[in-house]
């Protein structure tokens, strides 16, 4: 019984050791954690229906001089792409109700922004009415390069298709932002 006794001890000793530097571990790298989620907030989320694509950025305006705020416009963007080819692809027709679109941004100046974005979709009535590509032009406090965007999506258009963009939208704080549709040429090949 005694060497059993001395036997445990022993072994509980070396084993409490362990335990203490694991939990010193365990407890530094939630420290670690915690420091840089609060450090670099940045919430990034995006999610579609059927109806409408929707989602909101919060995090810093700008890194080093690059827009990061606005980079979500790009991801709402190709997002809103993705679930119009994938309703074309159901013969759910469907375009961007520009009418509709929710945009709104807080804090700018303050180096931490939220920028909501909700794209409604309305249905249409056959498949060449709908549109299944979606983009944009815009950015803060300047007007958006419209012009330049048209060239450098009349690639993506078929002969004698055209673009349809919607008004300048703008929020209170500056964002302004033109949205664009088109007949995609691969997955609308028949609407030539």
């Amino acid at each position: 019984m005694h060497f059993t006794y001395t036997l445990m001890f022993n072994l509980k000793k070396p084993m409490n050791k362990q335990v203490k530097q694991l939990g010193i571990f365990i407890i530094t790298l939630l420290a670690v954690g915690c420091f840089f989620s609060f450090t670099n907030i940045e919430n990034n989320s995006i999610e579609c229906s059927n109806n409408e694509c929707q989602g909101q950025y919060v995090g810093a305006e700008f890194i080093n001089g690059s827009d990061i705020a606005h980079q979500f416009s790009n991801k709402m963007s190709a997002k809103v792409g993705d679930k119009l080819k994938e309703l074309f692809s159901k013969s759910e027709y469907s375009q961007v109700d520009f009418d509709n679109i929710e945009m709104t941004t807080k804090g700018m100046g303050s180096g931490n922004v939220i920028y909501y974005l909700k794209i409604p979709f309305k249905r249409v009535n056959s498949r060449c009415e709908a549109y299944t590509s979606f983009d944009h032009v815009g950015g803060w406090n300047h007007k958006p390069a419209l012009e330049g965007r048209k060239k450098q999506l009349e690639k993506a258009l078929m002969k004698n298709h055209e673009l349809y963009i919607s008004d300048l939208q703008t929020t209170p704080e500056g964002l302004q932002e033109h949205w664009i549709q088109w007949k995609n040429k691969i997955t609308q090949s028949m609407c030539k």
